[in-house]
Order: structure tokens, then sequence, then C-alpha cells
């Protein structure tokens, strides 16, 4: 027999990756990965690699991807790893 749960309220910080626009140069696409990818070695993850579509994120699963527009979160334990736009929408609401 199942057993229903709440996930508990949890808040978390997040950054997102440059989205492919083609108004935004690609140097400006590769900066804000940049920016993201230093935010996260500034909090004691590990980046693999970054460009202006990509980067590369050492997780507790080992390596993943994050995509153009994919949020980077920082997890309750101080984790790091990719998420979807759409599920991102889904589960988190800015805090005031």
């Amino acid at each position: 027999m199942s057993t229903t749960f709440r996930k508990k309220p949890v808040e978390i910080e997040a950054m997102q990756t440059a989205l492919i626009d083609p108004l935004v140069a690609a140097k400006d696409r590769e900066e804000q990965n940049r920016l993201v990818a230093r935010w996260i070695s500034n909090e004691g993850g590990e980046v693999v690699d970054f460009g202006r579509n990509f980067i590369e994120i050492e997780t507790l699963e080992g390596v993943m991807t994050a995509s153009p527009g994919d949020w980077v979160i920082r997890g309750v334990q101080g984790e790091f790893y990719p998420c979807k736009p759409d599920i991102f929408a889904e589960t988190y609401e800015a805090v005031a």
C-alpha cells in the first residue's frame, strides 16, 4: 500500500545558462555561461568544461551537461546539478 507524501519546502540557489537567441552574440552567451561556471566553482562545485552552448558539471551522479536555457541548481547539501526549464518552472518559484 502506498502512502502520500509532500515535498518539504526548501530554498535553493540557481542560475540559468545562456539561451540560444539569434539576437544575442555568441560571446555574450559564452560570458553568461562563464558567470554560471564561476559561481559553481566559487561555491565548491566542479565545472568540467563550458562554452557558449553548454556547461559540464560534476554531480553526485557523475558528469552532467547543462544545455542552453537550463537552470543550474545548488542543492541543500551544496551539490550542483542541471534542471530543464520546464521542470524548474513547475518545481520552484522565486523567493521575495
